[in-house]
């Protein structure tokens, strides 16, 4: 199953929904990426996290990707935000300032209680 994009959505808290995202996040996974946003983003889900922890690679099409789904999001006046992310896709985030728009966290838990009680 390496290589594939694969992506679970679940419900994290009230209006919370969490997007595992495992394997390789690049132009052909354009379609399971937005079926997974559709779903995750159904009813009155207001966040987004997506779970980087088992990416195993990310190209620039990948990073493409990731903004399309933030105009998404944005467009739908809800929030998107990460963890899991490696340090070199953190320093990628960093480079394209794609982490001054989804806020990246340590953990799903940290991501999950930043939502509940915004600092």
């Amino acid at each position: 199953m390496s290589g594939q994009l694969v992506t679970i959505v679940r419900k994290a808290a009230d209006r919370v929904a969490v997007i595992d995202i495992s394997g390789e996040l690049n132009g052909g996974g354009e379609d399971v990426l937005m079926e997974a946003y559709t779903a995750a983003s159904n009813g009155r889900t207001q966040t987004i996290i997506l779970n980087f922890t088992n990416l195993e690679y990310m190209n620039s099409s990948g990073i493409g990707l990731l903004v399309t789904m933030l105009i998404r999001v944005q467009r739908q006046k809800q929030q998107l935000l990460a963890y899991g992310l490696s340090e070199h896709y953190q320093q990628i985030f960093e480079l394209t300032r794609l982490n001054e728009a989804i806020t990246i966290y340590d953990s799903e838990e940290a991501a999950v209680t930043g939502v509940v009680a915004p600092a």
